[in-house]
């Protein structure tokens, strides 16, 4: 185990100096003056303008610029914000809990959905149940998430009025953000079960678009890697024995075919934190992919910068975890 956190870890260092170059520098291909844009292009005297490009450290080399970054960043500071004037760490971990809590429950029922629908298609191969349910998934993993987002508002919030359009939470309830995840702080708020139920009514449109993917991707992979399993020579063993389907399938083949799967969760976990931008945007969802976005279009560089390096590092993190879990599932990668 001490061996693949190791070797981890080796690989991210590379990687988020990869990342750090990326988003510095392509931000600052972008059109705009953070400058100008944050005190309005008229009425800006020359003196004021080099003042605050100096107190931001916008008026040395960018090579300097990048490195004097990437020397904080090491450190855990990534800068203040130009437009709130706040740590983009400290504000990072308030919108956190707000992505993570729609990711969770995103990849929870794609994941739910989508490994049964997966064993399903691969138990009735060939069959109308299989076709149906890989077209299903082709189309959920083709589906583009803003033109999602919005035929799902059209029809359940605008016509059906099952769901709300935007935010976390009723204005009507009064939470206090305890932990900042708005399920449960709605259930210790005085409000209690009414509270919850209407902050659950908001993550279920933005949970569903955003899931879809992930749950193709999963479905597709469960059912190829369940009937590459169940080619083995061990499969025809176990039947020969005369065990029964159901022991075969989930007793024997389905650990075995879970490895693949593992594989493609860790990577729609990317996926999710990506999707979030667009979705988070639809939704007008308070997390980290909105606030991004906003901090594009304001050219708020170190918001940006240290945003995409932290959002690079919990991807790097749950990939590390994704490893450690294929040396659970199948021991003999401990000795490899």
């Amino acid at each position: 185990m001490f061996k693949i956190v190791a070797q981890r870890i080796l690989i991210a260092i590379p990687t988020l100096i990869g990342v750090s170059i990326l988003a510095f520098s392509l931000i600052r291909l972008v059109p705009g003056d953070p400058i100008l844009l944050l005190l309005g292009e008229r009425g800006v005297s020359k003196e004021m303008y080099i003042d605050i490009q100096q107190k931001l450290g916008l008026d040395k080399p960018v090579i300097e610029q990048y490195f004097y970054f990437l020397s904080n960043a090491a450190k855990g500071d990534f800068g203040v914000s130009i437009v709130s004037k706040k740590p983009v760490f400290d504000e990072f971990i308030s919108r956190f809990p707000a992505t993570v809590e729609l990711g969770f429950l995103a990849m929870f029922w794609s994941i739910i959905i989508g490994i049964p629908l997966g064993v399903v298609a691969a138990i009735k191969r060939k069959t109308f149940f299989d076709y149906f349910l890989m077209s299903g998934a082709l189309v959920g993993y083709s589906m583009p998430i803003f033109w999602w987002g919005l035929m799902l508002i059209l029809v359940f919030s605008v016509g059906l009025g099952w769901t709300p359009v935007s935010g976390r939470i009723s204005p009507f309830f009064d939470v206090d953000p305890v932990t900042g995840f708005m399920l449960i702080d709605s259930l210790k708020s005085p409000e209690g079960w009414g509270a919850f139920v209407s902050s659950l009514k908001h993550l279920i449109l933005p949970s569903v678009v955003l899931g879809t993917i992930p749950m193709a991707a999963i479905a597709r992979m469960t059912r190829s890697g369940l009937l590459e399993v169940l080619k083995k020579d061990y499969i025809r063993t176990a039947k020969a024995k005369g065990l029964s389907f159901y022991t075969i399938v989930i007793k024997h083949a389905f650990r075995n075919a879970l490895i693949p799967v593992v594989t493609v969760i860790g990577l729609m976990f990317g996926t999710i934190l990506t999707g979030a931008i667009l979705t988070e945007t639809i939704f007008a969802w308070p997390g980290i992919g909105r606030w991004i976005v906003a901090s594009v279009t304001s050219r708020d560089y170190p918001v940006i910068q240290g945003g995409v390096m932290l959002i690079a590092f919990v991807v790097i993190f749950v990939n590390m975890i994704v490893d450690l879990l294929y040396v659970w599932i199948d021991p003999k990668l401990r000795d490899s």
